[in-house]
Order: structure tokens, then C-alpha cells, then sequence
């Protein structure tokens, strides 16, 4: 990926950077992000890093799941100064989920080097979605998998979902933001569907994603697995240019951040 400048302010005091992996179900939140209007999961694990740490904590974040969305390995730092650091970074992470509501928690925390960032070393990201295709909705699943009753077409599905590997303009896949985005071209490296009984699971992954982008390619696998979309017809969509010419955009639920990828080098640091 492209760097990009780091805006924050350098520290006064010695500090420690901590990585945080954070997994939460996104049912009753605004997204990750905190935000004026609407609760971000960002706001509650900011809330329970003030109630260990006498001074305020801003955390940076890997990325930003929209309403709903959910994620098993959200990537976030921060900086805690060393003389407010009494604890190991392992009960650091006890110590968070004791004040973290029960749908938020942070599954591991460590050291890491002074200058890795979440956001900015991220290489690479994937995300899971799951569908649920039987005449009748698994109630244990309604919070994290989309119902689709129809019969699917899976051998072309299979078919279609190759088109998207590579690196190209997804703008037809992903749903227009209120300022204009400074490219619309990304790389997927994966772009698959596994089943097991009535459950399917997409698997995409590359070095970022648009704003609904992965919702965009799933709805429209999905779509051709209903006959409404023909497999040939991927190409074109993506060459238009024009999210009004692809399908629909799956719902918010059934998608989860799965894991961020920082390469060997960032991975033993962090």
C-alpha cells in the first residue's frame, strides 16, 4: 500500500505503543468509529481505557466497519506512558474486558515497536461474510449471517467469483462516500465461497477495500447464484465504472473483519 503521512503528535514522555486485537459484535453499535450521533465500539473501549489510565488514551485504529459489521481481529495502538504502565500488556487485556461491555472484547495485547501503525502498516485485510441458504432462518445465526431461502446456484458462483481477483477498479462494487475517493482501484487476492450444509462462507481478501465494497461483490454473487446476474456479466460491470450497473449490497450483519496482515517484519514487532 501506498505510505501515507502519520498525523499524530509525537509524544512528550516516554511511552509504550500497545497493539490491541479486538473482536466485537457489531448488533448495537454505529460502526467502529466514534462518533457524534450513534454509539462506536471505539467510544466504549476508550471509556474503559480511562478507567485504568489516569489520562485520557486515543486509540488508532486498522480500519473502520460500518453499522452492524462485526469483526473477530480489529487491529488498534496506542500510546500509554511509562509511568502509568503498571501492568503487563497481558493483564492489560483483563484489565479492559472487566470495564468493556460483553460484546466487546480485546482478545490479545502486546508491546510493539514505537513506530508501528495500525492503519498505516496494515498490508493487507480480510473479511468473512456468511449467508444462510435453507427455507428457514437458524435463529443462533440471525445476528451474524444473511438469510437467503432461494436455491443457489453454486457452479456459477464459482464461475464469477474469479473476475474479481486482481487489481482493478471495484468503483461499480462500492457504495458512493460524500467526498470523492482519491482512487477507486484495489487489489483482491482471494475472492471464495466454502459451504457446509445450508451455511456459506465468502472469503475476501486484499490490500483494502472500498466503503461496502466486500457487501457489493457478495450481494452480487449472490445474485448470480439466484439467475439474476450471469457470470460473463462481471467483467463488464467492473470496466463501467458504476455502482448503479453491479448488484445489490448484502446486509451490514452477515460481514466480519476476520484479520489485518502487517507482513513477517511488522508481525514480530507487533
Amino acid at each position: 500500500m501506498n505510505p501515507l503521512p502519520r498525523p499524530e503528535t509525537p509524544p512528550t514522555e516516554p511511552t509504550a505503543r500497545v497493539k490491541l486485537t479486538i473482536a466485537y459484535d457489531g448488533t448495537n453499535y454505529a460502526g467502529w468509529q466514534a462518533q457524534k450521533t450513534g454509539l462506536g465500539v471505539q467510544q466504549v473501549v476508550e471509556e474503559a481505557l480511562a478507567r485504568i489510565f489516569p489520562t485520557p488514551k486515543r486509540i488508532h485504529s486498522s480500519s473502520r466497519t460500518d453499522t452492524g459489521v462485526h469483526a473477530r481481529g480489529m487491529v488498534a495502538h496506542l500510546d500509554v506512558p511509562l509511568a502509568e504502565l503498571k501492568m503487563p500488556p497481558r493483564k492489560l487485556a483483563l484489565a479492559l474486558n472487566a470495564h468493556l461491555p460483553a460484546d466487546v472484547r480485546v482478545m490479545a495485547a502486546t508491546r510493539c515497536r514505537a513506530d508501528f501503525h495500525a492503519r498505516f502498516d496494515a498490508q493487507g485485510k480480510q473479511y468473512r461474510y456468511s449467508v444462510w441458504n435453507h427455507f428457514a432462518m437458524n435463529p443462533l445465526l440471525r445476528h451474524t449471517a444473511w438469510h437467503v431461502p432461494a436455491t443457489l446456484d453454486f457452479a456459477a458462483m464459482a464461475q464469477a467469483a474469479p473476475a474479481f481477483l486482481g487489481r482493478q477498479d471495484f468503483k461499480s462494487f462500492a457504495t458512493t462516500r460524500d467526498y470523492e475517493m482519491k482512487s477507486t482501484i484495489r487489489t483482491l487476492t482471494r475472492c471464495d465461497f466454502t459451504r457446509r450444509g445450508p451455511e456459506i462462507t465468502f472469503v475476501l481478501e486484499g490490500d483494502g477495500f472500498l466503503y461496502k465494497m466486500c457487501r457489493g461483490i457478495v450481494g452480487t454473487l449472490v445474485q448470480v447464484g439466484q439467475g439474476k446476474i450471469a457470470p460473463t456479466e462481471i467483467p463488464a460491470m467492473l470496466a463501467r465504472a458504476d455502482r448503479r450497473v453491479a448488484g445489490m449490497t448484502a446486509p451490514a450483519h452477515g460481514l466480519i473483519l476476520w484479520k489485518v496482515n502487517y507482513g513477517r517484519a511488522r508481525s514480530r514487532a507487533a
